[in-house]
């Protein structure tokens, strides 16, 4: 899973914050106004600094590491707020310049400075937001609490400002005569999009509600992630005896006892959830009172009672979301969301769900009687429950394909998988080559930083990989931008991978499960896609693109993990160097429709719930005391209501929906479509070859959002997406 930076705080920084092209048109004298506007804008800043009392505070100017690679040993905590209040008020003093500028209205004088502006407040929201996922601390949240509604007022004060509001629309309604580029005129079209989706031609009464709706919203979207991750900590599972352990890789036993000596409890042993519903020691324990106590509590998280319950904060999301869609003219939340998405309506998304739920539960169904079997043979006599599921399934793929989870995990250390197999794929592919850097600062010791080069020799970007899960960090997988990619600015990316796998006991090597290693090529896809990113606008870098369609790079580089070849190279022995079997590694590859009913109900369950939540009118809003009776009543409307397989995420700990997801989960197997009929188009070309790679990065990975989305997949692919491989992949058809 991806989380793209600053779902917290909406569009501000990444829409306004950067610095945007000249038109191809006219360049010489566009630069000459570009340099001028850019004078005029640093003035500007100037003065609102002035007596501003950050200096010396490393926010304060670029960085001068390496490819301006934030300065982690120089940051503090302190150094935070300071940065925030001079960056707002020198952005806000500069668009006050733009929106009150005498000249009449250009290109230059108001899209590319408003790209201008704000670089100070972008550089410190960068680094801040991902650190507020990646290792936070009291500090971090108790100023990400004091800046939501702070943000949002900002970010307000600039899309709801009339005088600035009727300079882009006059540009935007005079377009065709001002002669810009085809990148240009996309530039201008988001603006005057992201500007009425904002409310800016809303009345004044209207606009005054809607700042109201956002500030409210900025606090209570980010208690909501809070409460998750205090819920995950709150709630890790203590156990008495090694005896209940039984079943649980070794490591990861005395990992559980580590856990529990940090936490004062020695002698005992933790095991930490993950923010899925399902929780991976399900698959190995034997103990089934362990089972059912750790998944009851996984779902428990959010709706128990208590300090963290999440049902009053959803539903005061849901109703506040819902009045904002009402005010701009739309139906419900999920319209407004979709209509700026690659699907466009709610009944392209619904269509697409419901034609998948049928033959997902079919296959679960199957799933499950396979499953009841098993027990039964076993010679015992309880029925199916799901906190059985995982146990049950490795052992009827144990029995069915002769091999067992397990039995991969010695095959699979990290730094194999990431150097053998992540970074052989993306050389072969793509001519990239990878060496680590000792000597730019972490902010945390398990944090590894390469520099990337291109097939050339020249640096593309830095790489930061950030693998091993911890209290201070928030659960799943992710990828940000410390540095976007900018021709105008010169700079060059500096991107960041985020997992959550459980470190092994010091001194002992870090064995991944496959869904690991699978969640670690998914993300480099991301990763990928902000280092080729090669556009001139920021406002288009990298993963600058639809909801439904960032999720496409990513899964698309996950066919690689089983690539024959790649897999090969990668899958060794981790004490002998010895390869993975060929009957092992046939035995990967042919599993791998197994129990993807499971997995495709799962995930649809999670994404209907979105949809259903957020397809509500005002009216219609349950309140906290119904909003779990409402997620079962939804998700049995929709058919999807299996009772062994709850899903990936309940209402109550769905943080994708407090960020970027929010009617948007159904992203993953809508990108997953584009997905599928990629990896097709890759096997009938040859596979892993330089010229298919240079194909897919040069019509699409570097062209991040300065092209619609669905026209670059036609530049890609030649035609529009056909839905046949996925069915195939996924066992539906």
């Amino acid at each position: 899973m991806k989380k793209r930076l600053f779902g917290q705080i909406g569009m501000t920084i990444v829409v306004l914050g950067t610095l945007v092209a000249c038109s191809d048109s006219n360049e010489q004298g566009a630069q000459q106004q570009v340099e001028q506007n850019s004078n005029q804008v640093a003035a500007t800043a100037n003065s609102a600094q002035s007596g501003s009392g950050i200096s010396g505070n490393p926010f304060d100017a670029p960085s001068d590491l390496f490819l301006n690679y934030p300065p982690f040993d120089q940051i503090e905590n302190s150094h935070y707020g300071p940065a925030f209040e001079r960056g707002m008020a020198e952005h806000l003093a500069e668009v006050e310049a733009i929106a009150n500028n005498s000249a009449a209205a250009s290109f230059t004088n108001t899209v590319v400075a408003l790209e201008l502006s704000g670089q100070l407040l972008d550089r410190v929201s960068r680094v801040f937001f991902a650190l507020a996922s990646a290792h936070t601390n009291d500090d971090i949240r108790a100023l990400q609490q004091q800046l939501a509604p702070q943000l949002s007022a900002h970010q307000d004060a600039i899309l709801l400002n009339r005088e600035l509001f009727a300079r882009i629309d006059q540009l935007y309604n005079s377009r065709t005569e001002l002669e810009l580029s085809a990148e240009e005129d996309r530039l201008l079209e988001r603006y005057y999009i992201d500007f009425i989706r904002a409310g800016a031609a809303l009345t004044e009464e209207q606009q005054e509600r809607m700042r109201e709706i956002n500030s409210e919203l900025a606090v209570l979207e980010t208690e909501f992630s809070q409460n998750v991750l205090s819920e995950v900590n709150d709630l890790a599972i203590v156990v008495a005896t090694r005896e209940e352990l039984t079943g649980l890789d070794e490591a990861l036993i005395q990992a559980a006892a580590d856990e529990a000596e940090s936490r004062g409890l020695s002698g005992q042993y933790v095991l930490p959830l993950l923010n899925t519903s399902g929780q991976p020691a399900l698959a190995s324990l034997q103990n089934r009172d362990l089972r059912e106590r750790i998944h009851l509590t996984s779902l428990s998280r959010g709706n128990r009672g208590g300090e963290y319950d999440n049902r009053q904060i959803l539903s005061s999301v849901l109703a506040l979301r819902a009045e904002r869609a009402a005010l701009l003219g739309y139906t419900n939340h999920a319209e407004f969301i979709l209509e700026n998405q690659t699907a466009q309506t709610v009944e392209a998304v619904n269509q697409r769900l419901a034609e998948l739920t049928v033959p997902a539960m079919a296959n679960a169904n199957r799933e499950a009687a396979d499953l009841q079997q098993m027990i039964y043979d076993t010679e015992a006599d309880f029925e199916l429950q799901s906190w059985d599921w995982s146990f049950y399934t490795e052992r009827l793929r144990a029995a069915r394909f002769n091999f067992d989870a397990s039995q991969l995990r010695p095959y699979f250390e990290l730094d194999n998988v990431l150097q053998r197999g992540v970074f052989y794929a993306a050389e072969r592919l793509y001519g990239l080559t990878f060496a680590e850097r000792f000597d730019l600062p972490v902010y945390q010791e398990d944090v590894r930083v390469f520099e990337v080069f291109d097939s050339v020799g020249t640096t593309l970007g830095i790489f930061i990989a950030d693998f091993y899960a911890r209290p201070s960090k928030r659960g799943g997988a992710w990828m940000n931008a410390y540095i976007p990619q900018s021709d105008l600015l010169n700079t060059q990316p500096v991107v960041a991978n985020h997992l959550n796998i459980t470190k092994p006991p010091a001194g002992e090597a870090t064995l991944l499960t496959f869904d690991e290693v699978t969640t670690m090529f998914h993300e480099f896809g991301h990763a990928l896609h902000g280092l080729f990113s090669n556009v001139e606008y920021p406002r288009f870098s990298g993963t600058s693109v639809p909801r439904d369609f960032v999720e496409y790079p990513s899964q698309v580089n996950e066919m690689w993990a089983t690539w024959p070849e790649v897999l090969a190279n990668y899958a060794v022995h981790y004490q002998t160097g010895e390869a993975m079997p060929q009957d092992l590694l046939d035995k990967v590859l042919s599993t791998q429709t197994f129990n993807q009913g499971f997995e495709t109900t799962e995930y649809l369950a999670a994404s209907i719930l979105d949809q259903a939540l957020h397809q509500l009118t005002v009216d219609e809003i349950p309140d906290a005391e119904n909003i779990m009776e409402f997620e079962a009543s939804a998700l049995a409307a929709a058919g999807i209501a299996h009772e062994d397989i709850p899903p990936r995420y309940r209402s109550t700990y769905f943080s994708h929906i407090m960020g970027g997801y929010s009617a948007g989960y159904y992203s993953y197997i809508w990108s997953e479509v584009l997905d599928a009929d990629t990896v097709e188009w890759f096997k009938e070309n040859g596979g892993l070859l330089r010229e298919n790679g240079d194909h897919f990065r040069q019509t699409l990975l570097s062209r991040g959002g300065s092209i619609d989305a669905m026209t670059l997949f036609r530049n890609f692919r030649g035609r529009d997406a056909e839905i046949a491989p996925l069915l195939e992949r996924r066992g539906l058809n």
